[in-house]
């Protein structure tokens, strides 16, 4: 699989086969994804890996907790368009794809909390940095995630990038023992996607090439 492929291949997958996966596969992701850009070559990037008991523990946990201040909007406040429209239709195109329908509130928070259980993923993965460090390195963070998954899917592994968390910092602070330093910036699910799950049968649209990009001087 070349980088187009797996650039192609890339989802967000939300239900996961139980099957573990081997400590050194996804020691050998985390390691490799380390070349990801970095200004400066900061590195800002704190990973915590959990699987197993403590997998379990820290969802045990979380399901124990309440809701709590998020750490960062995770979208602005009264979303605008296009922006709006397209978050709009992720959600439709979602639900639909689980014959979930817009009036069955109960039916989607249940959905939304799957996310606390890593949608049954075998590994949960959370992304932390300094607290002091500002957007550039939020940045370098993402493009550290992106090269996760893009190497996960090279292995027939899949992923789902949570900024779900961002509803439970102290909680996951806590549990893994970190100081305030630290920022919680996203979870993510890791394993071996559910072929079968009809969740994982849809893909988010794309704007045409035309409406985000202008090419001048070619």
């Amino acid at each position: 699989m070349n980088v187009t492929e797996a650039v192609r291949a890339r989802m967000s997958v939300r239900a996961f086969r139980p099957d573990p996966v081997p400590g050194e596969l996804l020691k050998e992701i985390l390691q490799i994804a380390e070349r990801a850009p970095s200004g400066g070559n900061l590195q800002p990037w704190r990973v915590y890996a959990l699987a197993g008991e403590p997998l379990a523990e820290l969802k045990a946990a979380i399901a124990a907790s309440p809701l709590e201040e998020p750490e960062y909007d995770v979208y602005p406040p009264n979303l605008w368009d296009p922006f709006r429209t397209r978050r709009y239709q992720c959600g439709e195109d979602l639900y639909a794809s689980i014959e979930i329908p817009r009036e069955d509130r109960p039916a989607r928070l249940r959905q939304l909390a799957r996310n606390a259980q890593f949608f049954g993923a075998p590994v949960g993965l959370f992304f932390f940095l300094e607290r002091r460090l500002g957007p550039p390195q939020w940045s370098d963070v993402g493009m550290y995630m992106q090269t996760v998954m893009l190497l996960a899917v090279e292995r027939g592994l899949a992923t789902c990038a949570q900024e779900f968390w961002a509803r439970y910092p102290r909680a996951v602070s806590q549990f893994l023992g970190l100081s305030d330093e630290l920022q919680l910036f996203s979870g993510m699910a890791l394993g071996y996607p559910d072929e079968s799950a009809p969740i994982n049968r849809w893909r988010t649209r794309r704007d045409p090439f035309e409406i985000w990009c202008e090419m001048r001087g070619f």
